[in-house]
């Protein structure tokens, strides 16, 4: 494999936005999942409601800082290393992704520092109006840079004059025929991320008899979102693999691992793609179902990988193998959100220790889920960055392979160290717990901010009460 500058701006890329996704995918849900909280508690004045917004309020925190400096690395990579493709399709992007600055960004930053640092020092209806506006700013953003992409993916609203690409109609390019599909399938995955951590943290608190209140609402809303949306998650990437198959047939039959599009597909639940001889080695397979899924008819036609020019198929091994990770976890999300809710109904959740004790170490299954799914979305995209226009490999900058790989290292060790330590503090946070005093939603501003003492103090008094 040549180890071009090329590739390694692929590589840096990858291995940059993969560690920038997780964050937003978890703040998004973290967020709304505040945001519910300090409702809840502004309408029944439950203190432990209080004590949990404040203590997710903290872990968000860091997951958004996290968040932001790890995203500013990649706006500086699309001109130091993808120059062309800010030529071909800045006029598109850039007008997208300062949308989203405008509408989202400044919003959540407007509010952010009241819901931060705004207990016991605004009145309860702005500190909860705080938290709903940080919530819904989140959203928006996601809104942006989901249109954004998927014009990449489809793009639409547009002409190409001497190869640069100009809008025409603005409501064709963020509407564009993949957005509807992949938008709410990210929305989703934030949600279930966020969801199950939720409920991972509550499962190990309450195997540890501690905050067995905050612990049962934890469990109780996490596995409700679960139960809910892990299936509905299923109908929607149903529907977005449909929309894949119609406007990027490749990627479809990269994920499937199908070669012969003259005959049904076969369900492969496990192979060995081999593109030199253009066939699956070790296959196991299930006859035609893929065929099924894709056509809804057990003898239907798709295209396969033997129909596209070997230039113009993706790899196939990443494609393949990352779509079976993040199906399987999605299964064993909607098994583990069904089987707690049957419990839950039963009355027996909170002593069902052989499911609580697989689900305290079930929180990270989310974030590889969504992982696995954008390698899925981007590598299957290859060999085009914005599909049918711009071909990966015409849009690098004229940089040398040395100076990309020195940028990488340097990437990857101070990743490194900023991961660690946010995780680190992360755990710090839950072994602490959701402790601390409360006020009650009827309580106005306090006179003055509480010092550090009594602060100290009211955490002493909630951990005797």
């Amino acid at each position: 494999m040549d180890f071009d500058a090329t590739f390694l701006a692929r590589i840096q890329f990858a291995f940059t936005v993969s560690f920038h996704i997780i964050f937003p995918s978890f703040t998004i849900g973290l967020a709304a999942f505040i945001a519910t909280l300090l409702v809840r508690w502004r309408m029944t004045g439950h203190d432990h409601l209080h004590r949990l917004a404040r203590f997710w309020t903290k872990i968000f925190a860091v997951s958004f800082a996290m968040g932001v400096v790890s995203g500013i690395v990649l706006s500086y990579e699309f001109g130091t290393n993808w120059s062309r493709f800010s030529v071909v399709a800045g006029n598109v992007t850039g007008p997208l992704l300062g949308y989203e600055v405008l509408t989202a960004f400044f919003l959540e930053a407007s509010f952010l520092g009241i819901m931060l640092f705004g207990w016991n020092r605004v009145s309860p209806n702005l500190h909860v109006t705080a938290a709903v506006l940080v919530a819904i700013g989140t959203s928006i953003s996601a809104f942006w840079i989901l249109a954004a992409n998927s014009w990449m993916q489809t793009p639409a609203g547009h002409e190409v004059r001497d190869g640069i690409a100009y809008p025409v109609s603005w409501l064709e390019i963020i509407f564009n025929p993949s957005f509807p599909y992949r938008f709410s399938h990210m929305f989703t995955a934030a949600y279930l991320t966020t969801s199950l951590v939720v409920a991972a943290v509550g499962a190990r608190y309450l195997l540890a008899g501690r905050f067995v209140e905050e612990s049962k609402t934890m469990l109780r809303m996490g596995i409700g979102m679960v139960a809910v949306l892990a299936p509905l998650q299923l109908v929607i990437g149903d529907a977005h693999g449909l929309n894949t198959a119609k406007h990027q047939p490749v990627k479809v039959a990269a994920m499937e691992a199908h070669w012969d599009g003259s005959k049904p597909a076969d369900l492969v639940l496990f192979a060995w793609p081999n593109e030199a001889e253009e066939r699956n080695d070790y296959e196991i397979s299930i006859p035609n179902i893929a065929s099924l899924i894709i056509t809804h008819d057990v003898n239907g036609l798709f295209k396969g990988l033997k129909d596209f020019a070997p230039q113009d198929r993706p790899p196939v091994k990443p494609v393949f193998f990352a779509f079976r990770v993040m199906v399987g976890i999605g299964m064993l999300m909607i098994a583990a959100g069904l089987i707690g809710a049957f419990l839950w109904w039963r009355g027996l959740l909170f002593n069902a220790r052989w499911y609580l004790w697989p689900l305290s170490l079930a929180w990270p299954a989310g974030f590889i889920a969504i992982l696995a799914g954008w390698w899925v979305t981007e590598t299957g995209r290859q060999p085009w960055l914005v599909y049918g226009i711009l071909r990966t490999k015409d849009a690098a900058s004229p940089v040398s392979a040395e100076a990309v790989l020195t940028t990488l290292v340097a990437f990857v060790i101070v990743y490194s160290i900023v991961f660690s330590m946010g995780i680190y503090y992360i755990n710090r946070l839950i072994e602490k717990g959701p402790t601390g005093a409360s006020v009650k939603p009827s309580e106005g501003v306090p006179s003055r901010p509480l010092s550090a003492a009594e602060e100290a103090a009211h955490e002493a008094i909630d951990k005797k009460g």
